[in-house]
């Protein structure tokens, strides 16, 4: 028992040192640390130059997401390591996911194929966020049932679309395929 809360808590300090780790990297990336706007909200529920630069906005709910899918897939990925291990990998991929999100190919990419024109990417406290809120998702879906989280999911993935028009769906889709229709109709906002 003694062993595998040791090897539990080992996951934890690792994903810790990996968020660290990206926060670092961030700040090397000339990543503000704050909004430019001096100001520090805990939400910034507005689609304009202050998103995806405070704590919480409506795209938080996207990065709860990703942890609803890390954890089953960690699960299935690392079916015999504890659960701090799993979180660690989890946290390392969203990690690793900010640092790119933040890079200058991402942010031209969201520019030219979404709605997010005047994106300029996440300040630093809104990537650690994200990867709190990605923490948040991993942590709830393995408590709660499998049919909860992905109740969880679709219900913020329905929220996002009715109330900005976006979500992680059309995201990727935006991302990976653009459509004009879609831009068009997420412009209309």
């Amino acid at each position: 028992m003694r062993s595998r809360r040791m090897v539990h808590r080992r996951g934890l300090i690792a994903a810790g040192l990996i968020a660290l780790l990206s926060c670092a990297l961030l700040l090397l990336m000339d990543r503000p640390p704050i909004c430019t706007c001096g100001r520090i909200e805990l939400w910034h529920g507005a689609l304009d130059s202050g998103n995806s630069q405070h704590i919480a906005d409506w795209y938080s709910l996207s990065h709860v997401i990703h942890g609803l899918l890390f954890y089953p897939a960690t699960l299935w990925l690392l079916r015999k390591r504890p659960m701090g291990v799993r979180l660690a990998l989890a946290v390392a991929v969203e990690s690793a996911w900010e640092i790119l999100e933040n890079s200058p190919i991402i942010i031209d990419r969201y520019r030219t194929a979404t709605i997010a024109l005047g994106y300029s990417g996440d300040s630093v406290l809104n990537s650690m966020s994200d990867i709190g809120m990605m923490t948040l998702g991993f942590l709830f879906a393995s408590r709660a049932p499998v049919w909860l989280s992905v109740a969880v999911a679709i219900g913020f993935e329905l929220l996002a679309l009715a109330v900005i028009r976006d979500n992680l769906t059309l995201n990727i889709l935006m991302l990976t395929f653009p459509l004009d229709a879609v831009r068009t109709w997420q412009a209309a906002l």
